[in-house]
């Protein structure tokens, strides 16, 4: 059955270390990401498109033909003039990764003002995936028209998926950011969290709190991740569990969520088979933190 995936958010300009004081420059965000991985995943009769905005600068340009080489649709993307992406470096220290980032005018942050342009591209999809990220970049009347649409279209029967990704530091308060991903949850059929950040940040003692908790703001799924320790799905109220696959060796771990989202997401809306796409993504998952960097070439992706 084809389809159409639309994944809304912000995609930035990334600096990672290159060796001898050099910086190599790509082009990652946790929802392109997540529809890197989609693409990846999906059939060629299926449509990944990515909504955003971005400037009118060379920046903007270099990261819509990444995007397009890569057979993500970029129709949908604003462009700003005087605008340009935000940029984050990669700083590493005795193997450590830390980030840096320049995001406070990135255009994405103006990626629901036009709300006409917003719908149309919801209305066109067959489903829609956002996060955490994307509402706590927008001014709130933005976060208001994207919510709207997003609770329209879960009426219209879309699904909509949403990972809360929670970032305390791009929030104005634990209050706003409590009240805003759990709206987040409310307009979202299902709802894919990392339990690490829901008990640090929620407070939640058990992966079953953090379930309840999501099922009763009114999404009907739940995929709580949990690293190492495995997935948790709560489909409709079944209950069930995929281990993790084994890494021999965890290179980086900047793409681990993300690359599950897109693969668990491209399995199961081929068949529905929730446990089936968490096996599969946990393996897709488990080939991205073996290789370097957020976007692992799709070739290196196979699996039988």
């Amino acid at each position: 059955m084809a389809g159409r995936f639309l994944s809304i958010g912000e995609c930035m300009v990334e600096l990672s270390q290159a060796g001898d004081g050099l910086l190599r420059k790509g082009f990652a965000g946790d929802t392109f990401n997540t529809a890197w991985y989609a693409r990846a995943c999906l059939p060629a009769d299926w449509q990944v498109d990515y909504f955003t905005a971005l400037g009118d600068d060379q920046m903007s340009a270099e990261m819509l033909a990444f995007m397009e080489a890569a057979g993500i649709g970029t129709a949908a993307i604003r462009r700003i003039r005087g605008k340009t992406p935000g940029l984050y470096m990669i700083n590493l220290k005795d193997g450590e990764r830390s980030f840096s980032y320049w995001r406070e005018s990135s255009s994405a942050r103006q990626l629901a003002a036009d709300g006409d342009r917003l719908r149309e591209a919801i209305e066109a999809a067959d489903v829609v995936y956002f996060s955490g990220i994307t509402l706590a970049i927008l001014p709130r009347e933005d976060v208001d028209t994207l919510l709207s649409e997003l609770r329209r279209a879960k009426a219209a029967g879309k699904t909509v998926a949403f990972d809360p990704n929670i970032r305390p530091r791009l929030w104005l308060s634990l209050d706003v950011m409590h009240t805003t991903i759990s709206e987040g949850a409310r307009a979202s059929t299902l709802v894919m969290p990392s339990f690490d950040d829901e008990a640090a940040h929620f407070g939640d003692d058990s992966i079953d709190r953090t379930i309840l908790r999501y099922r009763g703001l009114g999404a009907m799924n739940v995929v709580v991740k949990n690293g190492a320790d495995g997935v948790t799905l709560n489909f409709d109220g079944e209950q069930s569990f995929v281990p993790a696959a084994k890494v021999k060796k965890v290179v980086d771990t900047t793409s681990a969520g993300d690359s599950f989202n897109g693969a668990f997401l491209a399995r199961y809306l081929q068949d529905g088979d929730a446990q089936a796409a968490a096996r599969f993504a946990v393996r897709i998952a488990a080939r991205v933190v073996s290789e370097h960097g957020a976007l692992v070439d799709p070739e290196k992706l196979r699996i039988a």
